[in-house]
C-alpha cells in the first residue's frame, strides 16, 4: 500500500510538472524541455529569467537574462552568474505583488534542493497572474497524461533524494487569497465583475461594475456607458486573439483584467518615496540600509548584490558628494554600473580568464581604452589577490580602468621593442658592425652595457650566435634564424666580457713575470679573467721559472714591436697595444705581431706541463701501496701459472680423487646426520614446543593481518556484509515462502543438503550416546530390581530367615550381573550371525519399524493381554523399542502411540470420568513411569528438590495434626518435666484432645507451619510449568480433550480435577511423600529419613493432594475443616496451572516432524534389543493378530506371513544374552519408496549433483545445455572429494553402494540418467514436464528447509542425551554405593561368623549331617500334605533323604520307595524364602507332593542353621 501511494505522488508530481511546462511554453512561446529533463532544464534560470521578462518586462530586459541563448550552459555547465537569471525572476514576482510565502531559495533552483518548491511556486505564479490578466490560465493535466513505470519510479527515486514533503497544489487558491490584502482581493473582484459585464454585452451593466467604488475608477461617465461597453469589448477581443495565438493546446483562454489609473498613481508615488529613501540612507553612512533600501522593489532598480553593500555605500556616497541628492536615472545608471563591478570581482575570485574577458565587455561597466586583443583577465586576477592580501574588499571601476591602460602601456612598449629586434636583426645581415651597432643603440630595445668601441666584437659575436640558431633550426626543420632580446643581451654581455678579459689577463701576466716574484705571478695566473687551468699554488716557483726562461727564448729571437695579437675563444682577434694599454677587435694599421709577449696558448701550455709534472710525482709518492700490489699480481700470476699446472695434473686423476672425496665426505654426512638425529631424538618435547610455537606464531600473525584487514576497512566490511546478508535473506525468504522457488534461488542453498566431517561426528556421537543411554537405562533398571531384591534378602536375614551365605550368594550375583551389563557391548551382535540366522533378523526390522510408525497396533495389543503381563511387556518391549524416547524421533512416535492407547483405552474401558480417579488406567501408569524415571528424573529433582530438602533440613519444624498424637507428646512432655506421673488419661478420642487449650495451640502452630511449607512447595510447583516433561503436559491435554469428547456434559472444574490426578497424585505425590525413594534428594547409602521428617513431608503432600481435587475436610476430620479455605485458594492457583500445563503444540509442531523427517536424516533409525523381547512380541503379535489387524490385506499380516512361526532363541541366536541393534531397512520398496518402484530421492540427489556446477533458469534447460570442460573439472573434483569422504564414513553411516556409483558417474552421464528417470517418474504420474519438473525441485528446497531443522535438533538431542547420560551415570553411581554399602555389611557380617565358627570349632567337631525323615514322619510335622497317588496309610514306605550341598543355601532332597531311590530333586532355600515373601503358603515337590512351604523353612532352620 505505502509503495501504491509512492508511485501515485511521483506521477501527480509529473502532471504538475507537465501543466508548469505547457504554461510557461504559452507565456514565452518557445519549447521547453522534455517533463522529465525540465527540473535541470530550470537550474540555468534562462526560462525563469523569460518568463520573468514576460511579465514584467520593465524591471527584466532581454540583454539582462545572462547566457539567454544557454550557449555557455551546453559548453561548460553551470556558472555561478546563472542564479542572477533566478534573483530576477524572483525580483519579479515581487514587484507584481506574487506573496512570498510561495518564493524558492536561490539554491532550491541552482543546486536542485527543492524543485518541488520551484514547482510550486509556478503553479502560484500563473493564477496569480491570471487573476491580473496578464497570462493564460494553467491547465488542469491530473490524469490526463501517461508517463511510463520507468519514468514514475525515476521521478520517486528523486523525490526520495529530497527527503521533502510534498507542497499541496489544491490549497494555492486558498493561500492565494488569505495572502492579498482586503483591498487587494476586492480589487480583483472588482476587475472580475467588470469581465463579466463586458462579456454580457450590456451597456448599463459594465457602467454599473466601472462605478463600483473597489475598482478605483475616476472620470467615468454615464453618457459614455455604450462607448465604455464597444471600447472595452474590442480591447478584450485584442487580447484574446493574441493570447490564441501564444496558447498552444489550451482548453480556456485568460480573462482581460483592465489596469487602473489608480495603481499606476501608487507605483509613481511609491517610487518616489523609496528614491528618496536611498539617499537618505546614503549620508547615513551605514553600508547595509543603504542595500536594503536600494533592494526596495518600489524604487524600481536593476539588480542589487547584498554582499556589496560596502561598494555600494563608497561609491554612491562619492557621487552624492558631487551634487544635491541622487534621482533614479542616475541611480539606475549607478547601481547597474556598480553590480556589474560587484559581480566583476566575484568573476576575479573565481580566477577563471575567460569568464573575466566576457564580464569586462558587459554593456554597464563602460570601460574606455578596451583591445579585445590584450589579455588584461591574469593582471586583474593578480590584482584581486593583492587586494584581498592588503585587506581591500573591492576592486573599484577606476581600479579596473587604471589596470586596463597600464596593460595598454605594456603592451605599445612591446610592440616597439619588437620592431627594434627587427632592425638589429637586419643590421646583422646586412654584415655591417656600425650598422648594427646604430641598431643596438635604439632607446626603444633597451638594451644594457652598449659601448661603441665594441662594435666590431658585438657584430661578429651575435652573428655567431644567430649561426648556431641556424644550424639548430636547420637540424628540426626550422631555418628561420632570428636572435630575441634576450638572446641579444645575453651576446652584449658576452662580448664585453671577452674585451676585459683581453685587457687584463696575458699582458698582467707577462709583465709579472718579467718583474721575477713568483707570487705576484701565481696570483696573475689564477686571476679569474686569465681563464687558465690547473693552477696550483704548490707549483709558484716553477711557473715563474719555466715562463721567464719562455719568455727570454722569445726576446733573444722575436721583434718589439708595441701591439700583440690574442686570440680569444679560439674565434675571436684582439690587438692589444703596450705602451698605452689599450686595446681594439679591429686590426690596426701596419700591424706587426710583438713576438717577445708569451701567448695565452704558449702560458697555458707551461702552466698545464707543470702541473702535469707535480701531479704525476704527487701520483707515485700517494700510490707507493699500488705500486706493491702491482708487484703482488705479477707474482700472484706466477703463482697461479704453477697452481694451474698442478690442476692439470688433478684433472688427469680426477676419477680417483671424486671416489676418495665421496668416500670421505659420505662418512662425514653419515657421522653429521647420526649426530643430528641424536640431537632430534633425546630432545623430541623441546622440537615439538619450538614447532608449536612457531606456527602459533605464524597463525597469530596471519590471524592478526586479517584482523586488521578488516578494521581497517571496517566500513566496507559493514556494507558488503550487510548488501550480502540482504540478499541471502531474500533468497531465504523466496526459498521457505515460495510456493515454486525458482531453480537460481535453490541452487544457491544445494550445497546445505552436503553431509560434512562435523555432520558425521555428531551423527556418530548421537548414535554411540543413544545406546550408551538405552544400555544404561536398563542396566540401571536391573541395578534396582537386584538391590531390591538384596534389600528383601537382607531384611530376612535380620529376622533370621534366611542364612549369612544366601546374601553373600546374591551379593556375588549382583556383582557378576554388573560386569555382565558393562561388558555387553563387546558381545557380538548382528555382524556375528551366520547367514541365515542374519536373514531372519533382518526381517524382523521390517516389522518393528512398522510396530514402531504405526501406534495402533501396538495401543490394541496393550488391551489384549491382562493387566500384569501388559504393565511388562510396557516396561520391557515397548520401551525398547523407542530406545527409551533417546532422541526427538523416538519421543514423538512414542506419544503418539500414549496418544493412541489413551484415547483407546477411554473409548473402550471408561464408564465414568471418575474411573480415571479410583481406578488405575494402563497408559496412564505407563506415562507416569515413563516420566518419572531417566527421562523426567532430572524435572523432579529441579522441581521439588529445593524445597523437599529446606522442609527436611528444617530442625524446628514439626506439623502434626492428629489431635491424639499431639495429646500424648503433650503428656509425655509433663511427665518428663514433672518427673511424676500425669492424672491425665493416656487414652482419649480426639475430641477428649481437642478440650485441652494446649492441644489446640500445638494444632494452631502445626497448622500455620503447614501451610507456610504447603505454599514453598506450591509456589516451586506453579513456578516450574517449563520444567515438566513435554510428555506430562501433553498426555494431559489428550486426557482433557479425551474426556471431553465422551463426556460432553462434564464441566472445566471435573475435568480439571482428572489431570490435577495425572500431574499431580500420580507424577509429583510420590516423589514428596518419599523423596530419598525417587532420588529426589541425595542419600548416603544406609542413611534414611526421620519418622518426622516423613510425617512433615507427608503432611504437605496431604494437603496438596486435597488442594488438587478441591477436597474438603468434612466431620471425621473436624479439626482440619479451618484449612477448607486455604484448600479452596490454593485449587484455585492449582486450577490455573493445570490450564496452562495442557497448553502445549502438538507434537508435529513441537518437534518439527513431517513426511520428510525420514528422508535427509544421516543415520537409520536403530533399536537395542533382546532376542528375548524380539521372541516374546513376535508371539504376542500373532496371538492377537486378528484382534490388532481385522484386516487380512493389512501389511502387518504380510509380514508375519514372511517371518512365519515364533522360533526358539537357541533357533534364532543360540544364547539369550545378546543384544542386537535393528535398523530399518532402506530397500524395501514395501515400506522406503510408496513411488511405485522408483525412486525419487536417488534423482533429486543427481539433480543436486547437476544443478551445483551447472547454470540455467529451469531444469530442463540445464539438463539439455551441454556441459563445458571447466565444469566438468569442477565436477570431477566435487567427486573426489565425496570419494575421500565417503571413504572417512563410519560403516553404518554409508550410503547404499548404487548411491555411491550413481553420484560418481561423469556430469553428462549423470544428466542422461536424470533425463531417464524423469521420463520413468513422468510416466508414473509423479511429475509433469508441463511445470518444467517443479515438483521436484520443491521437493529440493523441503529437504534443504528440512535438513536445517534436523541439524538444529541433533544438536539439541546432543545436548539432552549428555545430559540424561550424566544423570544416569548419577544414578549408576549412586546404586554402586548402595551396592558398596551392602559389600561392607555383608563383610562384618562374615567376620562376625567366622568367628563364632572359630569358637565353635574349637569346642567341638562340626560338620554338615544329612537328615532322614519318613513321609509319615512329615506329615505329622505338617511339612508334607498329601502325596498324589498314595494313601496316608503307604506314608511310612516312603523315605525323603535331606542333605546340604557343597554351596551354601543349596539342598538335595531324594526320595525313596520301599527302599528303591524314585526321583531327587535340587531344592534352593532362597526359592523357598522367596514364595514366603509371596505369600505362596503350598507347593510342589516331584510334582507330586505338596509342601507346607512355612514349616519348611522351620525344618531346615532348626536343623541346619541352628535357628
Amino acid at each position: 500500500m505505502d509503495e501504491r501511494r509512492r508511485q501515485n505522488i511521483a506521477y501527480e508530481y509529473l502532471c504538475h510538472l507537465e501543466e508548469a511546462k505547457r504554461w510557461m511554453e504559452a507565456c514565452v512561446e518557445e519549447e521547453l524541455p522534455p517533463t522529465t529533463e525540465l527540473e535541470e532544464g530550470l537550474r540555468n534560470g534562462v526560462y525563469l529569467g523569460k518568463l520573468a521578462k514576460f511579465f514584467a518586462p520593465k524591471m527584466v530586459s532581454e540583454k539582462k537574462i545572462y547566457d539567454r541563448d544557454q550557449a555557455r550552459y551546453k559548453h561548460t555547465g553551470l556558472h555561478f552568474r546563472h542564479t542572477d537569471n533566478t534573483v530576477q525572476w524572483l525580483r519579479a514576482m515581487e514587484s507584481v505583488g506574487l506573496p512570498k510565502i510561495f518564493y524558492p531559495e536561490t539554491t532550491d533552483v541552482y543546486d536542485r534542493k527543492n524543485m518541488p518548491k520551484v514547482v510550486y511556486c509556478i503553479h502560484a505564479l500563473s493564477l496569480y497572474l491570471f487573476k491580473l490578466g496578464i497570462a493564460p490560465q494553467i491547465q488542469d493535466l491530473l490524469g490526463k497524461v501517461a508517463f511510463t513505470e520507468e519514468e514514475i519510479s525515476n521521478m520517486r527515486s528523486e523525490l526520495e533524494k529530497y527527503g521533502i514533503q510534498m507542497p499541496t497544489f489544491s490549497k494555492i487558491g486558498g493561500i492565494l487569497a488569505n495572502e492579498l490584502s482586503v483591498d487587494e482581493a476586492a480589487l480583483h473582484a472588482a476587475v472580475f465583475a467588470i469581465n463579466e459585464a463586458v462579456d454580457k454585452g450590456e451597456a448599463t451593466v459594465t457602467m454599473g461594475a466601472l462605478k463600483n467604488p473597489n475598482a478605483m475608477l475616476r472620470n467615468t461617465g454615464e453618457e459614455l456607458a455604450q462607448d465604455y461597453q464597444v471600447t472595452l469589448s474590442r480591447a478584450k477581443a485584442s487580447k484574446e486573439d493574441q493570447a490564441s495565438g501564444r496558447v498552444r493546446n489550451s482548453e480556456s483562454l485568460p480573462v482581460v483584467v483592465l489596469s487602473t489609473q489608480e495603481s499606476v498613481f501608487k507605483k509613481k508615488v511609491a517610487s518616489q518615496m523609496a528614491i528618496v529613501a536611498i539617499n537618505a540612507a546614503i549620508r547615513h553612512g551605514i553600508a547595509a540600509e543603504t542595500v536594503e533600501e536600494l533592494m526596495n522593489p518600489e524604487a524600481q532598480l536593476p539588480i542589487v548584490y547584498q554582499t556589496a553593500a560596502n561598494l555600494y555605500q563608497t561609491e554612491l556616497f562619492s557621487l552624492q558628494i558631487q551634487g544635491a541628492g541622487l534621482g533614479h536615472e542616475e541611480l539606475c545608471v549607478a547601481v547597474e554600473m556598480l553590480s556589474a563591478v560587484a559581480v566583476l570581482n566575484e568573476v576575479l575570485d573565481t580566477k577563471d580568464p575567460q569568464a573575466v574577458t566576457e564580464q569586462l565587455t558587459d554593456s554597464p561597466l563602460g570601460f574606455s581604452n578596451m583591445d579585445q586583443d590584450n589579455l588584461y583577465a591574469d593582471t586583474l586576477i593578480s590584482l584581486r589577490a593583492e587586494s584581498l592580501s592588503q585587506g581591500l574588499e573591492f576592486l573599484t571601476w577606476n581600479d579596473v580602468q587604471k589596470t586596463i591602460d597600464t596593460v595598454n602601456l605594456q603592451v605599445h612598449e612591446e610592440h616597439e621593442r619588437i620592431i627594434a629586434i627587427a632592425e638589429i636583426n637586419e643590421a646583422l645581415s646586412s654584415g655591417d658592425p656600425e650598422q648594427t651597432l646604430s641598431a643596438l643603440l635604439l632607446p626603444t630595445a633597451k638594451l644594457q652595457g652598449v659601448n661603441p668601441a665594441t662594435a666590431k666584437h658585438y657584430h661578429d659575436v651575435l652573428q655567431n650566435i644567430k649561426l648556431l640558431i641556424y644550424h639548430k633550426g636547420h637540424d628540426s626543420g626550422d631555418e628561420s634564424a632570428v636572435l630575441w632580446l634576450d638572446q641579444i643581451q645575453e651576446g652584449i654581455h658576452t662580448a664585453n666580457q671577452d674585451e676585459e678579459e683581453a685587457l687584463a689577463s696575458v699582458a698582467d701576466i707577462n709583465r709579472e713575470v718579467a718583474e721575477g716574484d713568483s707570487q705576484t705571478t701565481l696570483h696573475a695566473l689564477q686571476s679569474p679573467l686569465a681563464g687558465l687551468r690547473g693552477v696550483l699554488s704548490e707549483c709558484a716557483d716553477t711557473y715563474q721559472t719555466q715562463l721567464a726562461q719562455r719568455q727570454d727564448l722569445n726576446t733573444t729571437t722575436g721583434n718589439l714591436c708595441v701591439w700583440v695579437k690574442h686570440r680569444i675563444k679560439d674565434s675571436y682577434d684582439y690587438y692589444y697595444n703596450l705602451e698605452n694599454r689599450e686595446g681594439t677587435w679591429e686590426e690596426p694599421e701596419d700591424f706587426t705581431h710583438n713576438s717577445t709577449q708569451l701567448r695565452r696558448e704558449e702560458i697555458q701550455s707551461v702552466v698545464g706541463g707543470v702541473t702535469a709534472e707535480y701531479n704525476r710525482e704527487q701520483l707515485w709518492l700517494a700510490n707507493e701501496t699500488l705500486v706493491t700490489q702491482l708487484q703482488a699480481r705479477i707474482r700472484g700470476y706466477l703463482v697461479r701459472r704453477a697452481h694451474a699446472q698442478r690442476l692439470d695434473y688433478l684433472l688427469q686423476q680426477q676419477p680417483h680423487v671424486v671416489r676418495l672425496q665421496a668416500s670421505w665426505k659420505g662418512y662425514k654426512q653419515r657421522k653429521v646426520y647420526k649426530d643430528r638425529l641424536n640431537v632430534l631424538q633425546s630432545n623430541v618435547g623441546t622440537v615439538v614446543k619450538l614447532q608449536s610455537f612457531v606456527k602459533m606464531w605464524r597463525a597469530k600473525r596471519k590471524y592478526t593481518q586479517r584482523l586488521q584487514y578488516f578494521i581497517d576497512h571496517v566500513k566496507i566490511v559493514k556494507i558488503q556484509a550487510f548488501l550480502k546478508a540482504n540478499k541471502a535473506r531474500d533468497d531465504y525468504r523466496t526459498l521457505t515462502g515460495a510456493q515454486d522457488p525458482p531453480l537460481s534461488v535453490v541452487r544457491k542453498f544445494v550445497h546445505l543438503l552436503e553431509q560434512s566431517s562435523l555432520d558425521l561426528l555428531e551423527e556418530q556421537e548421537v548414535t554411540r550416546l543413544r545406546e550408551e543411554v538405552v544400555t544404561k537405562i536398563r542396566s540401571n533398571q536391573q541395578m534396582e530390581k537386584d538391590l531390591n531384591l538384596m534389600d528383601i534378602k537382607i531384611g530376612l536375614l535380620v529376622k533370621n530367615r534366611i542364612t549369612l551365605q544366601d546374601v553373600v550368594s546374591h551379593s556375588k550375583k549382583l556383582k557378576k550381573k554388573s560386569k555382565e551389563e558393562l561388558a555387553a557391548g563387546d558381545r557380538q551382535g548382528i555382524k556375528g550371525l551366520s547367514k541365515g540366522k542374519r536373514k531372519k533378523l533382518e526381517a524382523y526390522q521390517h516389522l518393528f519399524y512398522l510396530l514402531q510408525t504405526n501406534p495402533s497396533y501396538l495401543a490394541k495389543l496393550i488391551f489384549q493381554m491382562p493387566q500384569n503381563k501388559s504393565t511388562k511387556f510396557m516396561d520391557t518391549v515397548i520401551f525398547t523399542l523407542y530406545n527409551y524416547a533417546s532422541n526427538q524421533r523416538e519421543e514423538y512416535l512414542l506419544l503418539k502411540l500414549f496418544k493412541t492407547a489413551l484415547e483407546e483405552e477411554i473409548k473402550s474401558k471408561v464408564d465414568q470420568i471418575q474411573d480415571i480417579v479410583t481406578g488405575n488406567p494402563t497408559v496412564i501408569k505407563m506415562v507416569v513411569s515413563f516420566n518419572r524415571g531417566a527421562r523426567g528424573h532430572n524435572t523432579l529433582r529441579q522441581l521439588l528438590a529445593p524445597v523437599v530438602k529446606e522442609i527436611i533440613e528444617d530442625k524446628g519444624l514439626g506439623i502434626n495434626t492428629n489431635p491424639v498424637d499431639v495429646y500424648k507428646a503433650w503428656v509425655n512432655q509433663l511427665e518428663t518435666n514433672t518427673g511424676e506421673a500425669s492424672k491425665l488419661p493416656y487414652e482419649v478420642t480426639p475430641d477428649q484432645a481437642m478440650s485441652h487449650k494446649e492441644v489446640r495451640a500445638k494444632l494452631e502452630s502445626s497448622s500455620q507451619a503447614l501451610r507456610t511449607a504447603t505454599d514453598k512447595v506450591l509456589n516451586s510447583i506453579v513456578s516450574s510449568l517449563d520444567n515438566i516433561p513435554y510428555g506430562m503436559r501433553y498426555i494431559a491435554k489428550v486426557l482433557k480433550h479425551s474426556l471431553h469428547e465422551k463426556f460432553p456434559d462434564a464441566t472445566e472444574d471435573e475435568l480439571l480435577k482428572i489431570v490435577g490426578n495425572l500431574l499431580y497424585y500420580r507424577y509429583m505425590n510420590p516423589a514428596i511423600v518419599a523423596p530419598d525413594g525417587f532420588d529426589i534428594i541425595d542419600m548416603s547409602a544406609g542413611g534414611q529419613l526421620h519418622s518426622d521428617q516423613r510425617r512433615n513431608l507427608g503432611s504437605v503432600a496431604k494437603m496438596l493432594q486435597h488442594a488438587a481435587a478441591n477436597k474438603l475436610f468434612e466431620a471425621d476430620n473436624a479439626h482440619m475443616i479451618s484449612m477448607n479455605n486455604y484448600i479452596s485458594q490454593t485449587y484455585q492457583k492449582f486450577r490455573v496451572f493445570f490450564q496452562a500445563a495442557c497448553d502445549v503444540p502438538e507434537p508435529e509442531e513441537k518437534f518439527n516432524v513431517d513426511e520428510y523427517s525420514d528422508m535427509v536424516t544421516l543415520s537409520k533409525p536403530v533399536i537395542y534389543i533382546s532376542i528375548d523381547e524380539i521372541i516374546n512380541t513376535h508371539s504376542l503379535v500373532l496371538e492377537h493378530l486378528e484382534a490388532i489387524s481385522p484386516d487380512h490385506n493389512d501389511l502387518l499380516h504380510e509380514l508375519l506371513e514372511d517371518l512365519g512361526d515364533a522360533p526358539d532363541v537357541e533357533a534364532l541366536l543360540g544364547t539369550t544374552h545378546t543384544t542386537i541393534p535393528l535398523t530399518r531397512h532402506t530397500s524395501s520398496q514395501t515400506l522406503e519408496d510408496p513411488f511405485t518402484g522408483q525412486n525419487p530421492n536417488l534423482t533429486k540427489k543427481l539433480i543436486v549433483d547437476v544443478i551445483r556446477i551447472q547454470p540455467g533458469d529451469t531444469l530442463p534447460e540445464t539438463l539439455e545445455t551441454p556441459a563445458s570442460a571447466l565444469q566438468e573439472c569442477e565436477h570431477s573434483k566435487v567427486v573426489a572429494l565425496r570419494a575421500v569422504q565417503d571413504a572417512q564414513t563410519p560403516e553404518g553411516l554409508k550410503s547404499s553402494q548404487a548411491v555411491l556409483e550413481d553420484r560418481q558417474l561423469p556430469l553428462e552421464q549423470k544428466k542422461r540418467k536424470i533425463l531417464r528417470n524423469l521420463r520413468t517418474l513422468e510416466q508414473a504420474g509423479l511429475v509433469t514436464a508441463s511445470n518444467k519438473y517443479q515438483d521436484l525441485i520443491n521437493d529440493i528446497a523441503k529437504d534443504i528447509r528440512y535438513q536445517r531443522r534436523y541439524r538444529q535438533r541433533r544438536r539439541a538431542e546432543l545436548v539432552k542425551l549428555q545430559q540424561a547420560l550424566s544423570a544416569l551415570n548419577s544414578k549408576t553411581a549412586f546404586y554402586q554405593d548402595q551396592t558398596n554399602y551392602y559389600d561392607t555389611y555383608i563383610k562384618t557380617c562374615l567376620d562376625n561368623l567366622n568367628r563364632k565358627k572359630v569358637e565353635e570349632k574349637g569346642s567341638k567337631k562340626w560338620k554338615h549331617q544329612s537328615l532322614k525323615y519318613t513321609a509319615a514322619r512329615l506329615h505329622e510335622k505338617g511339612v508334607i500334605l498329601e502325596i498324589e497317588g498314595l494313601q496316608t496309610n503307604q506314608f511310612k514306605n516312603v523315605m525323603f533323604d535331606i542333605s546340604p550341598s557343597e554351596e551354601v543355601g543349596d539342598f538335595e532332597v531324594k526320595a525313596k520307595f520301599m527302599g528303591v531311590e524314585m526321583e531327587k530333586v535340587q531344592l534352593h532355600f532362597q526359592d523357598l524364602l522367596q514364595l514366603q515373601y509371596e505369600g505362596v503358603a503350598v507347593m510342589k515337590m516331584f510334582d507330586k507332593a505338596k509342601v507346607n512351604v512355612n514349616l519348611l523353612i522351620f525344618l531346615l532352620n532348626k536343623k541346619f542353621y541352628g535357628k
